[in-house]
């Protein structure tokens, strides 16, 4: 898919790719704020956000963050819930095509007093590590991330 083939206007890939990311923070936050949470259900609504917005072009990373404690005050009983606001969430998406690549971010910003979408990267695709080189991190049989030793 090319931007021409999407776009009527003739747009570079990386003007389109900073079309669809807004498109991206656009749709997160005005299709998931008010959905019901606790601090127990916080992780995975965010994971479900991520999985959600991983299957849509272009995409090649996405990470949310939600604070639950950024909210107002929690009901009663079996009440006792919040409700996603724009307080709570941090959401970066990272756009590919080709080599081309975006990121933008969706923050609440305390100073605006404002949850805002921005550009944070614009640039080509970041290269590939050599073999040998590794991070001091790994994933164990678990899938999570852990330290390797040293030895």
């Amino acid at each position: 898919m090319t931007p021409a083939s999407v776009h009527r206007a003739r747009l570079s890939r990386r003007e389109a790719l900073l079309f669809e990311a807004g498109v991206k923070l656009g749709g997160i936050f005005h299709q998931y704020l008010g959905i019901p949470l606790t601090p127990r259900t916080a992780a995975g609504v965010a994971r479900t956000i991520e999985r959600a917005v991983a299957l849509q072009p272009y995409v090649v990373g996405v990470r949310v963050r939600i604070d639950p404690s950024r909210g107002g005050p929690v009901g009663p009983g079996r009440f006792a819930y919040r409700y996603l606001i724009a307080e709570m969430m941090d959401v970066t998406v990272r756009l590919r095509d080709g080599s081309d690549e975006v990121e933008a971010r969706l923050a609440h910003r305390a100073d605006l007093r404002y949850p805002l979408m921005s550009v944070t990267r614009v640039g080509a695709r970041r290269p590939a590590r050599p073999a040998g080189r590794r991070s001091g991190r790994t994933r164990g049989r678990s899938g999570r991330r852990t330290s390797r030793s040293a030895g």
